[in-house]
Parts: C-alpha cells; structure tokens; sequence
C-alpha cells in the first residue's frame, strides 16, 4: 500500500535509487512493487526529453499521467515507486493528498547534488546530447526551477536525502512505510454520499457565492488570501487568477462532485472543502 516519490533533477541517479528500493522491498517480501517511471511516460507522449520540460502542455500531460498510473496502482497490498523529476512542490502536494486519500503511508526520497556532481552532470549532457534529447541549456533552467523537497513541509515528510555515492537508509525507510500509520483523508481528499435533493442546487450557489467573495476582493485591491467566513478559511489563489480561471476550476470541482456517488448531503461542509479544493489545484504547476 505505500507510496515512495522519488526526485531530483536528471542524470541525479533516481532511475538506479528506484531499483535499488525495488530490489530491498521486493526481498523483505512486501510485493508487489511497481515503478512508475516518469521515463517510460515521456515515451509514450512520444516527445522528446527536452520538449518534456521545455513545452508546458506536454508537461503537465507527462505529471498528470504519472500521477495517474500512481494512483491506479495504489492498493492494499502493493508499493508503488515513483520514478520522476517531482520537481514542483505544488505537484508533490498533489501526490500527498492522493495518499492521504488512499489511506496510505508515503516518503519522499530526494536524489541530491553536490555541485560538483551537478557540473559533471552537465558537462555529461553537453558532449553527449542529441537531437530531442536533454540540453545544457534545458538542465540550467531545471536547476534554477527546481524546488528542492523540504523536511518542514508536511507532504515531503518523512524526507530521505540521498546523495550520489551514498549509501540509502533502506531500513529507516522501511520503518517509515510499515511501522507508521498513514495520515487521516482530511476535507479536500474526502467523497462524500449525494442524497439531498436540493444538493446540487446548493452546490452551486455555495461555490458560486466564494467565488464572487474572491471576485469582490481583488476588485478593491486585496491580493492577499480572502477570508471566506462560510468555510471558516482563506482561500489562498494567486492574485492574478482572473475570475475566467477560477470559474473553469469550479466546474472542475463540480464535475468531480457530479461523478461521485459518495458525495456528502451535509452542505455545510461543501464550503471549506471547496475552498481546500482551489488552494490544493490553483497554487501547484
């Protein structure tokens, strides 16, 4: 039931991490184990490395899938790896609440650099890089966008550093995934059972109402999180999110609640979990 995230940048050795926890795991007897590469993803986008991280759309397509296969794999009785870059801490937050979802424990296991290890890595890329493939100039800009995994944030934790050449801690890993109890769903990672018939109704005027407290905020000139008294919480969108943007993120949360049978006929609740729904979707990638 597990979840490891790998990252760190490229050519930082997570290919080879991920198969050494594979190969741990798989010995100890917890398998199934799966890796799910970010690699294999790109591959099948039928992009190259380069274009990966250079085009946007191709990028969030690439993130989305490997979530996506994570998250199907996700079961009692299997660990799933993920073998990615990860590099984007809103993304990271994502994966957090599809664990805590899952009811699932979760570490983070960050590949480091020194840097001299980044300087030998890039001068690797500069003699041996081809057409499609990854370039100096798209590893600088990975260097500079990347956001390193922090152990004081909540969803990198429990954090294991590993530099190249060093040796992991395999076993306090271990203990991390199978002696800790995972973390409770909260709010924004629950479904909940749809039965009110004045449900949906109230669904859109409740979301339809903090929508245009946002609205009304930014018009005189708050750009800071809005307090949105019903849900008891700020929502913390980003100032310049027009009303367009954030109307398209309500419909995505509307969709979602529509698809769902378990939905909660408590509207009261739909608020704050409205508002946990654009902090988590509007502050990531």
């Amino acid at each position: 039931m597990p979840l490891i995230v790998i990252t760190g940048l490229p050519r930082s050795g997570k290919t080879s991490r991920a198969k050494e926890l594979e190969k741990y795991f798989t010995e100890l007897g917890k398998g199934p184990v799966h890796i799910v590469s970010e690699a294999d993803c790109i591959a099948r986008s039928g992009c190259g490395v380069k274009e990966s991280f250079t085009d946007t759309g191709k990028e969030k397509q690439i993130r989305a899938s490997l979530k996506s296969e994570a998250m199907k794999l996700l079961t009692k009785s299997t660990l799933v790896i993920m073998d990615g870059t990860n590099y984007i801490k809103g993304y990271r937050y994502e994966i957090f609440c599809m664990s805590k979802n899952a009811r699932t424990t979760q570490c983070t296991v960050h590949c480091a650099m020194t840097v001299e290890q980044r300087n030998a890595r890039r001068e690797e890329i500069v003699q041996n890089s081809s057409s499609g493939e990854l370039d100096a100039e798209t590893f600088d800009a990975l260097c500079q966008r990347y956001e390193e995994p922090q152990d004081t944030s909540r969803w990198d934790r429990p954090l294991f550093t590993v530099y190249g050449g060093e040796e992991m801690e395999l076993p306090r890993i271990n203990s991390a995934l199978y002696e800790q109890a995972p973390l409770p769903p909260n709010l924004a990672t629950q479904n909940m059972p749809l039965s009110a018939t004045n449900f949906l109704f109230e669904l859109d005027k409740s979301t339809q109402t903090i929508i245009d407290q946002i609205a009304a905020a930014r018009k005189i000139g708050l750009d800071g999180p809005v307090e949105i008294p019903q849900a008891g919480m700020r929502a913390e969108v980003p100032s310049n999110m027009s009303v367009a943007q954030l109307n398209r993120h309500r419909r995505q949360f509307l969709n979602y609640v529509k698809m769902h049978t378990n939905v909660s006929s408590d509207i009261s609740k739909i608020p704050a979990i409205f508002v946990q729904f654009l902090n988590t979707n509007t502050n990531g990638a």
